[in-house]
């Protein structure tokens, strides 16, 4: 009890999260009587930084860096206006569309979200959508950046739940699928029922070409991270250093991305990787020192005697991550939560790439909650719009994330299956 409230007490100051993780860890071991732990510390917090797949964090990273910067995200853009703009609400549908294929390339909803409102958003409100319609669907479209591969998301639950990579990225797909679906199908209801949503407009056929071969090339980067892992030809690392250099090459063709930018896209990808590394190695010890007093063992008694149902654990992971997501950012309720969770993922047979992908679309909701959300406070300085408004309007488009969620925890295969077909299973 000390420990949490030391731990949440130090977030509330401001304290920056990994400091507030390893003074937790101190606490506990000051509190439980095993300061004989103390010089083992820094063996363990390097450690945890010796994992290959760790690489690929800064590989994906600098993609959508590269992406942001090279103009490739506005011709996703144009691209999906062409296929699905001449339908009623057809620039709803676009940015639906165009966030699908812009999460095979950013991975992180935070990004994503980004850079979707500076353009979507404005964009929709001169075309006669609603404001607060205008960033919901902004908003929740941007969960898809760490479900569909390639997942920062993903690569954190990877590491910390030591699991392969690549199975987990794969077994994104279908629930990223599903959830453009139920999305998709919220829109179609709001222009059906709801507000009206403004008529689509067709491109002429001479600017459809134009526009689609353009997009063709962006759309490449997705494929090959794709296709790339699934076949087997590529790990996930290598995939990432590949779309990187097609990304780069891209940027540097549409002479959108100069010379003079690639300092900044490195900078920030670099103090970025080293806030999540440094996330990682300090959960690390505090799971180490659990560990080492049978804390995980002492949970799993404890969750054995309030269920044995592997249904019923995962629906209650998911109140807990949509909880924690509502006052932490999402990276963080993974890397502290996971390794606790994992031997009780284990004792109950549950399948750890089913467990994955459930915390990571769970996870990921609290991105729009209040009170913290960075994503709605995003959307909320772009649209420029109080928050009640916009999360109001979002509210029918999380339910149907969540159901998709609740779907995957009752069956296991929407998660599972693509993996294992992948793999020859």
């Amino acid at each position: 009890m000390i420990t949490l409230i030391v731990f949440f007490a130090l977030l509330f100051c401001g304290f920056p999260i990994f400091g507030a993780i390893l003074a937790g860890a101190v606490v506990f071991m000051a509190t439980n009587d095993l300061a004989v732990l103390y010089d083992s510390i820094p063996i363990q917090f390097y450690g945890a930084l010796e994992i290959n797949g760790l690489l690929a964090i800064p590989l994906f990273m600098l993609v959508g860096e590269i992406m942001n910067q090279g103009g490739l995200t506005q011709r996703l853009i144009a691209v999906a206006e062409v296929l699905v703009g001449r339908f009623k609400g057809g620039l709803a549908y676009a940015n639906l569309i165009t966030n699908a294929m812009a999460a095979s390339i950013l991975g992180s909803a935070v990004a994503q979200i980004g850079v979707m409102s500076k353009v979507m958003i404005p964009e929709m409100e001169k075309k006669g959508y609603d404001k607060a319609f205008s960033g919901a669907v902004t908003v929740s479209a941007g969960l898809l950046g760490p479900i569909i591969p390639p997942s920062m998301l993903m690569i954190i639950y990877g590491v910390v739940a030591v699991q392969p990579i690549a199975p987990l990225f794969i077994a994104g797909i279908v629930p990223g699928l599903l959830i453009v679906a139920v999305l998709a199908g919220v829109i179609l209801l709001y222009g059906m029922f709801g507000s009206h949503l403004p008529e689509g407009s067709p491109t002429p056929l001479r600017d459809s070409w134009g526009t689609l071969v353009g997009g063709i090339a962006p759309g490449l980067i997705p494929a090959v991270v794709i296709v790339g892992i699934m076949s087997g030809a590529m790990t996930p690392t290598e995939s990432g250093a590949v779309a990187s250099l097609i990304a780069l090459i891209l940027g540097f063709l549409y002479r959108e991305l100069k010379l003079a930018d690639l300092p900044g896209i490195l900078r920030s990808v670099a103090v970025n990787t080293a806030t999540i590394t440094g996330l990682i190695a300090a959960a690390s010890v505090f799971s180490w020192v659990l560990a080492f007093q049978g804390v995980p063992d002492q949970l799993v008694e404890l969750i054995a005697g309030v269920t044995d149902s592997p249904v019923v654990f995962l629906l209650l992971v998911t109140l807990l991550m949509l909880v924690l997501g509502m006052f932490l950012e999402s990276i963080s309720v993974l890397i502290v939560v996971v390794p606790i969770l994992m031997p009780v993922v284990n004792a109950l047979g549950i399948n750890p790439i089913q467990f994955g992908v459930v915390c990571t679309v769970a996870t990921v909701i609290g991105i729009v909650t209040p009170p913290v959300g960075p994503g709605l406070y995003i959307a909320m300085v772009q649209a420029h719009m109080p928050m009640g408004p916009l999360f109001r309007a979002t509210v029918p488009f999380l339910a149907a994330v969540l159901a998709v969620v609740v779907a995957i925890c009752v069956f296991p295969a929407l998660s599972t299956w693509l993996p294992a077909l992948s793999a020859g299973k």
